[in-house]
């Protein structure tokens, strides 16, 4: 197991961990999150061995081998295939002892025959088999396998180095943002992968489906502590709702109880009767464990300014083929017709040509055939990375805003900055100091600013945490316009869009499933290929994978089943809401009629008849009160008593 005791870290002056301690049994799954900067990555690298600890011992057991993403990539001109095979350190030393040994002409047989037993062991015969899966689970075609490395872009090493990592035969893995650098078909399957993964798993990330679908329990770095949940992310947020509720409500009564004794210590201190008493309650203020407020606030608030009216088709592409000159046509013939309030997610494998999509919508790529039409209202915003890298590094978020709106005042574009958290000097520092994560958010500030009625989303969450990722979310949700989105992140895709489209072979269509039935296509996908590559049977391999179509019957049974039951409740409830809206007239009319029954006025010698009229219009709004009541009781218990079950089979 993995133990952490009394650990103290810094970096610099800054203290990231104190007197933190945590346990990792053996083949436990734990996702590690907490507040960028508050330590996850300097943990990794004191378990690694790279950064001291200032006080405490992490103890591991001495026989574990522990493997990570290196964070650089060699431009070597080894192939894609033997870098992923360096990641199994042991497989490469006896390749290398067997080559020496057999090129001695007095080689020792029995030494041989002892580093053929223990290759066997390791499984190396399958060793590259094994590489190749990885690659291909990656994203990497089969004819790149034997490229070398130096040919691929910097995102692609990234995952050369991922794959690398997965290749090892480790005790422990630890995993810092594995899918910053994947599409979400590599996403979905590094998700099945590493849930039979056969060893202790760390994981840092900010997709909060990944978790879910991965751990075991969750890590929080909370006040230089590490404190332990069980279960994946989801349960861990409720966990922790819970805790800080109660935290907040603990804290409000302390309050009171503080304030109370401290009322008593100001108003009796200089009384000689009191002076005793007064002193007990001032040593009882002093030996107080004081609790802190429950703080939950996200530093991230911003919306989309409202649409407004716009046109019903925004942007059309007609009859289009789209590519790059001297290549094949990577999406050949395609229409596309996006209209108002449209929301769009767009899936498919790396390559297939999403990102080409949305520069031919965006206008940044001229099709090779065919039109592009956009309308006269027609208000781009278009997030890729390119826009990111667009910043310009020397000036300053203000400097970004100010250019866009020259006229506004710098307050107003504070005020806006610091809803995406760049407060105080950050809203005026150079661009070249920010993060990955900052640039991101400048970029996003500055597309909402220009309220957009089309929005492309190309990656939006990439270097995005968790925080900045759910308040985009909300964002999205609340925006009014049309939306076409490409990510890997599922909970932004799911909260955020009603359609979905599958770019793929060549073609634009309608995917007629949601994100479960996707992964369940990308997992078959990949076994088919997988299984090409083998002597199995496609058909075979593809069908481990969970199949769509009974599930599908299964939610359309279910949909139909909660059909029937809104149609069974659907007289009650109407006269349910009935009875509440009767209920709620009649007792405002009695709430007023006590209060003019309570005053002076009813009483005055000129009231007297009215009086007697008020007092029988009070006798009367009672009765019906409590028939009411009661109807509205026999209601709600009629309601009840359907259920599911009920209807799910249909009418008789």
């Amino acid at each position: 197991m993995l133990r952490i005791v009394d650990l103290t870290l810094a970096r610099g002056t800054r203290r990231l961990l104190e007197a933190a301690s945590l346990t990792v049994h053996d083949r436990h799954r734990i996702g590690l999150v907490g507040a960028n900067g508050s330590g996850k990555s300097s943990l990794f690298a004191a378990i690694r061995g790279e950064l001291p600890a200032d006080a405490g011992r992490i103890e591991l057991p001495a026989t574990w081998t522990i493997a990570h993403v290196a964070q650089e990539t060699p431009a070597t001109s080894r192939s894609a295939l033997d870098f992923v095979l360096d990641g199994d350190v042991e497989l490469r030393d006896i390749e290398r002892r067997l080559a020496v040994a057999h090129a001695d002409p007095a080689h020792d047989g029995a030494a041989i025959a002892e580093l053929h037993h223990r290759f066997e062991a390791i499984d190396g015969y399958s060793a590259r088999a094994r590489a190749a899966t990885l690659l291909s689970g990656l994203g990497y075609a089969e004819a790149r396998h034997h490229d070398p490395v130096a040919s691929f872009s910097g995102g692609w090493r990234m995952r050369l180095n991922l794959a690398q990592a997965l290749q090892s035969r480790s005790d422990l893995l630890l995993l810092d943002e594995p899918t910053n650098h994947l599409d979400l078909d590599a996403v979905l399957w590094l998700e099945d992968w590493l849930r039979r993964y056969p060893g202790t798993l760390l994981l840092i990330t900010h997709d909060r489906d990944f978790l879910d679908a991965v751990v075991d329990g969750i890590v929080h770095i909370e006040d230089r502590r590490l404190v332990a949940y069980t279960g994946n992310y989801t349960q861990f947020e409720h966990e922790r709702a819970q805790k800080l509720a109660l935290q907040q409500a603990t804290y409000a009564k302390q309050q009171r109880q503080i304030a109370h004794l401290q009322s008593f210590v100001d108003r009796f201190r200089a009384k000689a009767t009191k002076a005793k008493q007064a002193q007990s309650r001032i040593k009882a203020l002093e030996r107080m464990e004081r609790i802190a407020a429950a703080h939950v606030d996200s530093p991230f608030e911003f919306s989309f300014a409202p649409v407004g009216r716009t046109a019903r088709q925004l942007v059309l592409l007609d009859d289009v083929t789209l590519g790059y000159s001297g290549t094949a046509p990577v999406l050949p013939k395609v229409t596309v017709s996006l209209l108002a309030r449209d929301r769009i997610g767009l899936l498919g494998p790396n390559g297939a040509g999403k990102s080409t999509l949305l520069k031919a919508i965006a206008g940044t790529l001229e099709p090779l055939a065919g039109e592009r039409r956009v309308a006269q209202d027609f208000r781009l915003g278009y997030f890729a990375q390119h826009q990111v890298e667009q910043l310009r590094l020397e000036h300053s978020p203000l400097w970004h805003l100010a250019r866009l709106e020259p006229g506004v005042r710098e307050q107003e574009h504070r005020d806006f900055l610091g809803g995406f958290d760049f407060r105080g000097e950050r809203a005026s520092a150079a661009v070249s100091s920010f993060s990955g994560g900052e640039k991101a958010r400048l970029t996003l500030a500055l597309i909402v600013r220009q309220k957009p009625n089309l929005l492309l989303l190309d990656e939006p969450t990439n270097h995005l945490d968790i925080e900045m990722r759910e308040a985009l979310t909300e964002a999205l949700q609340d925006y009014d316009g049309t939306l076409v989105v490409v990510a890997h992140d599922r909970h932004l895709l799911r909260a955020t869009t009603d359609t979905l489209w599958l770019v793929a072979d060549g073609a634009l269509t309608p995917f007629d499933g949601d994100l479960d039935d996707y992964r369940d296509w990308v997992l078959t996908q990949k076994r088919r290929e997988r299984a090409a590559d083998s002597d199995e049977d496609p058909d075979v391999a593809a069908s481990r994978a969970a199949p769509v179509a009974p599930r599908k019957a299964r939610r359309r049974e279910e949909a139909q089943a909660r059909q029937r039951l809104a149609d069974a409740r659907r007289p009650l409830a109407s006269r349910q809401a009935k009875i509440e809206a009767d209920l709620e007239a009649l007792g405002d009319e009695k709430a007023a009629l006590d209060a003019w029954l309570a005053s002076a006025d009813a009483y005055a010698p000129e009231a007297k008849e009215v009086l007697k009229e008020k007092i029988a219009r009070q006798g009367e709004l009672t009765w019906q009160l409590a028939r009411l009541e009661g109807e509205w009781l026999d209601t709600a218990e009629a309601l009840e008593r359907i259920t599911v079950t009920d209807v799910r089979d249909g009418p008789a």
